[in-house]
């Protein structure tokens, strides 16, 4: 699956994937959303971003997890 609004650029923030190229790694895009944050509110921490760049961090990071075995962590 190709995602348009993920760049992987070696020469930027050590080749994380990024929103379109921008300095905003897909990584604290998803944290802010586990942290609670609305899409409107991530906007306003950044208004470079996009809604779309939001829906599109998310279809990036259940994507990567699909292509990843996990180890599962039973419960103590």
């Amino acid at each position: 699956m190709a995602f348009e609004r993920i760049t992987v650029d070696p020469d930027k923030m050590g080749g994380q994937p990024c929103i379109r190229g921008l300095r905003i790694p897909v990584a604290t895009v998803l944290a802010m959303i586990a942290d609670g944050m609305t899409v409107a509110e991530i906007l306003a921490d950044f208004p470079d971003l996009e809604a779309d760049d939001i829906v599109d961090a998310l279809r990036y990071a259940a994507d990567a997890v699909r292509e990843h075995e996990l180890p599962l962590r039973l419960p103590a």
